[in-house]
C-alpha cells in the first residue's frame, strides 16, 4: 500500500503523466480522446489532493517527501515537497477547479483540429503548479514557477497562426521574466542571510533569533514582492495579463483567474513568517495592492470585450489580495484567493459559454437577450456575479468584507485611507460587473449570430462552480458575525502567523454593513444606466473624457512603448545594422579573411605552371647576383 508520501509525489506526477502521454507517445491515434485522458489524469491527481487533505490531523501536520537534488560545494539542495494546510488548501483549488475546467475544454475545444497539444499543455500546466505549491523551498518553488510561466505562454500563444495571440503570448512570458529576476534576487539574497532556502529552516531561525538586520530583512522581502507582483499583475507589471486573454477562454479560467496569478499571493503567504517582520515592505505592498485594485476597476468600467472586462477584474480582486498581505491578514488573501477561484472561474467559463452560442463574439454590445436563449449559464452567471459583487451569503461578501475589515484593523496609520480606496474599487466592481451582466443576459438581443446553449459538457462545471461560488464562503464566516466558526481559520491557523487586530473607527459588523450598501448602490447605479441604452448614451456624452482614459486604459501601454519599448528597439536596431555585422561579424571573421587572402598569394605563387617556376628562379638568381655585385662594387 502507497504512504502519504508516495501519494503525495503521484499526484504531483500524475499531471505530468498525461501531458506525456498526449503530447508524445498515443499522440496521432487518440487525439479526439485527448480531453477525456487529460481530464481522467487531472481528476486522478485531484482524488489523491483529497486523500492527503484527509491524512492531515492534528498529530499530523504535514506529509513530507525528499530526496537528494544536487551539490554545488558546499550547497547541498535536496527536492523536497510538503503537503501542510496550506498547500492542502492551494492543491485542491488547483486539482478540484483544474479538472472541471479540463471537462470543459473538452466541449469548448471540440471542433480544434489537433486538441492533444492543448490538453498536453493544461496538464503540463497543473503539474507545474502543483510543484510551486507543494515544494518546501524557494528553489523547488521557483522550478514551478518558471513552469507555470512557460505553460502560460504556450497556452495564451495557443494559437500562433494568429501573430497578434503569438505577440501576447510573448509579452506575458518578458513580462513576467522582469519579476522573476527579482524573485531570483531575494532568494539570494535569503540564501545570504540564512544559508538556506527551506520554508521550515527559515521560519526557525526568524522565531529563535533576534540578530537578523531588519534592513536586510526588508530588502529579501521587496525583491520577493517584485517576482510576486509580475506573477500575479499588480502594477507596474500588470500589463501583460488583459493581452493573456489572447487564448482560449478555458486558459483564462485556469491560469488567468484561479491559479498562476495567484501563485505571488501563495508566495507571500507561505514567507508569512518573513513579512510578519518586515513593516516598511508591507505598507509598500499594501498600498500597491490597494492602487492596483481601483487602477484596474476603473479600466474595466469602459471595456466592451467581455474577456477584457473579467481580466482587469481579475487585476483589481488580485490586488485586494495583496492589500490583505500587505496588512499581514495572511488569512483573508488565502480566503480571498479560494472564493475568487470559483466565481472567477465560473465567470470567464460563463463567457466561453456565452462565446460559444454566439460562434465567437466578445463584444458586450452586440449581445443582450440571452437570459432566455442560455437560461444555465444565465442563472450560473447570475450567482458568479453576485458573488463578486459582495452580496451575502455568498462568498465573495464573507472574504472581500474580511480583507477590507483587515485592512481597517492593520493598525497602520494609513490604514482608514487604504480601506476607503479599497471600498472604492469594490464598489466600481458591482458597478461593471452589473454593467457587463445586463449587456450580456438582459435586455434584446443586439447580435447576428443565433445564440444556443452550450452542451452539458460544458454546463456541468458551470453548475458545479455555481455551488462552490455561492457555499464556500460559509468555511470562513468572520468572527464578528458570531453564527458560525470560522473552520478555515482554525485549519490554516498551524501555517499562517496572523497578525493581531486593532482598535478600529467602526465595529466589524458596520463595516461590512458599509461595504454591502456601497456595493448594492454600485449595482443599482449599473442597473439605472445599462437597463435603458438611452441612459448610458447620455452618460456616455457627459463622462466623455473620462470613458475616453479608461477605455484607453490610461495609455499605459503607449508610455511603456515610448519609454522602455522605444529606446530597446533603437539600441538593437543599431547593434543589428552596425555592430553585429561589423563589429562582431568582422572579428569572427577575420581569421578567415586573413587565411583567405594568404590562400590568395600562395595560389599565385603555387600555379603548378613550369615557365612561372622557371621566371622565379631566374628573378631569384637574378637579386642574388645583384645582391654579390652590389657588395663586391661597395
Amino acid at each position: 500500500m502507497l504512504s502519504s508520501s508516495h501519494i503525495l509525489v503521484t499526484m504531483i506526477l500524475l499531471p505530468l503523466l498525461g501531458s506525456f502521454l498526449n503530447g508524445i507517445v498515443i499522440r496521432p491515434a487518440f487525439a479526439k480522446r485527448a480531453g477525456v485522458i487529460a481530464t481522467f489524469f487531472a481528476a486522478s491527481s485531484f482524488a489523491c489532493a483529497v486523500f492527503l487533505f484527509f491524512s492531515l490531523s492534528h498529530d499530523v501536520k504535514a506529509i513530507n517527501w525528499s530526496t537528494n537534488w544536487f551539490t554545488v560545494g558546499e550547497f547541498h539542495q535536496q527536492w523536497g515537497f510538503k503537503f501542510d494546510a496550506l498547500t492542502a488548501v492551494m492543491a485542491l483549488v488547483v486539482t478540484g477547479i483544474g479538472s472541471l475546467i479540463h471537462l470543459y475544454s473538452i466541449g469548448y475545444m471540440a471542433e480544434e483540429r489537433g486538441p492533444s497539444r492543448y490538453f498536453a499543455y493544461l496538464n503540463l500546466f497543473l503539474f507545474n503548479m502543483l510543484v510551486l505549491i507543494a515544494s518546501d523551498n524557494l528553489l523547488g518553488l521557483f522550478v514551478g514557477w518558471e513552469g507555470v510561466g512557460l505553460c502560460s505562454y504556450l497556452l495564451i500563444g495557443y494559437w500562433y497562426e494568429d501573430i497578434d495571440k503569438a505577440k501576447a503570448g510573448m509579452k506575458a512570458f518578458l513580462v513576467n521574466r522582469i519579476g522573476d529576476a527579482g524573485f531570483l534576487i531575494g532568494m539570494f539574497y535569503c540564501y545570504q542571510i540564512f544559508h538556506t532556502i527551506r520554508f521550515d529552516e527559515i521560519a526557525q531561525l526568524l522565531a529563535t533569533s533576534s540578530q537578523f538586520d531588519l534592513h536586510l530583512l526588508n530588502i529579501v522581502a521587496f525583491f520577493l514582492f517584485v517576482g510576486a507582483s509580475g506573477k500575479s499583475a499588480q502594477i507596474p507589471l500588470y500589463v501583460w495579463l488583459p493581452d493573456a486573454m489572447a487564448g482560449p477562454t478555458p486558459v483564462s479560467a485556469l491560469i488567468h483567474a484561479a491559479t498562476m496569478v495567484t501563485a505571488g499571493v501563495y508566495l507571500i503567504c507561505r514567507m508569512n513568517f518573513l513579512y510578519m517582520l518586515t513593516a516598511d515592505a508591507n505598507v509598500l505592498i499594501a498600498w500597491i495592492g490597494a492602487g492596483t485594485a481601483l487602477f484596474a476597476a476603473l479600466i474595466a468600467m469602459a471595456q466592451s470585450d467581455i474577456k477584457k472586462v473579467l481580466a482587469y477584474s481579475t487585476v483589481s480582486q488580485l490586488g485586494l489580495m495583496f492589500l490583505a498581505v500587505g496588512s499581514r491578514a495572511y488569512f483573508a488573501a488565502v480566503f480571498h484567493l479560494m472564493t475568487h477561484a470559483f466565481f472567477k472561474a465560473l465567470l470567464f467559463l460563463g463567457a466561453g459559454s456565452v462565446i460559444h452560442g454566439l460562434h465567437g463574439e466578445q463584444n458586450i454590445f452586440n449581445m443582450g437577450g440571452l437570459r432566455k436563449k442560455m437560461p444555465g449559464t444565465f442563472l450560473t452567471c447570475l450567482i458568479a456575479t453576485a458573488a463578486i459583487c459582495g452580496i451575502p451569503p455568498l462568498s465573495g461578501f464573507f472574504s472581500k468584507d474580511t480583507i477590507l475589515f483587515s485592512a481597517l484593523a492593520s493598525g497602520s496609520t494609513q490604514s482608514s485611507l487604504l480601506w476607503g480606496v479599497a471600498l472604492v474599487a469594490s464598489t466600481l466592481t458591482a458597478f461593471y460587473m452589473t454593467r457587463m451582466f445586463v449587456l450580456v443576459f438582459l435586455g434584446n438581443y443586439r447580435g447576428e449570430a443565433h445564440p444556443h446553449e452550450s452542451p452539458w459538457v460544458m454546463m456541468l462545471p458551470l453548475l458545479i462552480l455555481a455551488v462552490g461560488s455561492a457555499l464556500t464562503g460559509f468555511l470562513g464566516v468572520p468572527h464578528g458575525l458570531h453564527f458560525m466558526p470560522n473552520l478555515m481559520g482554525h485549519y490554516l491557523a498551524s501555517v499562517l502567523v496572523e497578525f493581531p487586530e486593532q482598535a478600529t473607527l467602526i465595529s466589524e459588523h458596520a463595516a461590512m454593513f458599509v461595504a454591502t450598501g456601497l456595493a448594492l448602490f454600485g449595482i443599482s447605479v449599473g442597473w439605472f444606466f445599462y437597463s435603458r441604452p438611452s441612459r448610458a448614451e447620455s452618460a456616455y456624452k457627459v463622462l466623455k473624457p473620462m470613458h475616453l482614459i479608461f477605455s484607453n486604459k490610461f495609455w499605459i501601454d503607449e508610455l511603456y512603448g515610448i519609454v522602455f519599448l522605444a529606446p530597446f528597439k533603437a539600441i538593437s536596431s543599431f547593434f543589428s545594422s552596425f555592430v553585429d555585422p561589423t563589429v562582431i561579424d568582422g572579428l569572427a571573421l577575420l581569421p578567415v579573411r586573413i587565411s583567405s587572402g594568404v590562400s590568395v598569394i600562395i595560389n599565385v605563387i603555387q600555379s603548378g605552371l613550369v615557365q612561372f617556376y622557371l621566371m622565379i628562379l631566374l628573378l631569384g638568381g637574378l637579386w642574388v647576383l645583384w645582391s654579390s655585385l652590389k657588395g663586391w662594387v661597395i
